[in-house]
């Protein structure tokens, strides 16, 4: 009986061997990487060229070179459909899924909805089946990459004889968001949860994220980035990360830099959400109301001061409080609620440049 156990475990280990290798790889870069504020960067799967920009520090080098935001949009009949990926960096946090920081999150057009597929964290250099058992119909597909990782290769698989071909992107304009972790996406279960994505699928309107973890604060050389950056708009998660007296110190020589590159776009600034840890966190509480304060006073001299400057007011949790993960990242349902109070006002500036 062991026996025939064993040799029935070897038969399985075989067959899968057999039925992995049937699967026929596409290298990503030959179908189409949307969310990418660069489309010139060595990898293509940085966000920034750490190359021709300087400053950052050893961490925003890190972060601006993960592939956060970022998704591969393909066309396939195929009923299985598997990734193949080697990483550089790989993040461990303890407040985000490690599916959202080092995975792959797959959606698929239904009607006119992108509707939630599978995700799965990836595995150095193998194969990863993310889903299978799917009818043989032509399915548009978009994969969201890792959020806090960084990627050095990415092959996307289908069963052999089927196909896998670039789509060309359904999102219109280029609209980048520089902002926190808020905006990068800490705390989300997988990585098509952070409400610039959220957004994007929800509006067409393509958002191309900077976003920073810890990292957000008007610095002079991120200014650089922005200004050389191809874009439509610009919106700002910028009050999270900075004191109240970084932002009066840098606010308007941010805006006046930016503006020298960009003149005739929209500028939107978001004030910072409520954080839990302020409820009996007095010191929490005093740093909070300090940088509010600031942004408050501020943004409203810049909207009167500068052309195309916007202030809007985001909101990410409910009326019980209950979206915190760890007193200051939201949930996914936090940050759904994020991104849909914003739809409408950056929408409705939008459609002032002609922006539909």
């Amino acid at each position: 009986m062991k026996k025939l156990v064993c040799a029935l475990a070897l038969v399985f280990m075989v067959l899968g061997s057999l039925c992995a290798q049937e699967f026929v790889y596409k290298d990503a870069t030959q179908l189409t990487l949307t969310g990418k504020l660069f489309n010139d960067t060595p990898n293509p799967y940085h966000r920034v060229d750490t190359v021709r920009f300087k400053g950052f520090t050893e961490g925003e080098n890190i972060q601006v070179r993960c592939p956060a935001g970022m998704a591969v949009l393909f066309r396939t009949d195929a009923p299985s459909v598997a990734v193949r990926c080697t990483y550089g960096y790989k993040n461990n946090a303890s407040n985000t899924m490690g599916i959202a920081l080092r995975g792959f999150d797959l959606y698929i057009k239904e009607g006119i909805r992108w509707q939630f597929a599978a995700s799965k964290e990836g595995r150095e250099g193998e194969s990863v089946t993310l889903i299978s058992s799917m009818d043989d119909s032509m399915k548009e597909c978009m994969l969201y990459l890792p959020m806090y990782s960084e990627l050095y290769s990415l092959e996307i698989g289908v069963p052999a004889g089927k196909s896998l071909e670039a789509l060309p992107s359904p999102f219109r304009h280029r609209v980048g968001i520089f902002g926190s972790s808020f905006t990068q996406g800490i705390s989300i279960s997988r990585t098509g949860m952070s409400y610039p994505d959220q957004f994007t699928r929800h509006t067409g309107i393509q958002m191309l994220s900077l976003g920073c973890s810890g990292n957000c604060k008007l610095q002079p050389y991120f200014a650089e980035v922005l200004k050389a950056a191809d874009v439509d708009a610009l919106v700002f998660d910028s009050f999270s990360n900075p004191s109240g007296e970084m932002i009066r110190e840098r606010l308007f020589p941010f805006i006046e830099s930016i503006q020298e590159a960009h003149p005739d776009i929209p500028l939107i600034f978001m004030q910072t959400i409520h954080r839990c840890s302020t409820h009996f966190n007095l010191s929490s509480r005093k740093n909070e109301e300090a940088k509010i304060a600031a942004a408050e006073e501020l943004m409203k001299e810049a909207c009167k001061r500068y052309k195309n400057v916007y202030f809007i007011r985001p909101c990410a949790h409910d009326e019980w409080h209950e979206t915190s993960v760890d007193g200051t990242h939201p949930d996914d349902y936090g940050y759904t609620l994020w991104a849909r109070s914003i739809e409408k006002p950056i929408c409705k500036i939008l459609r002032k440049y002609g922006l539909k």
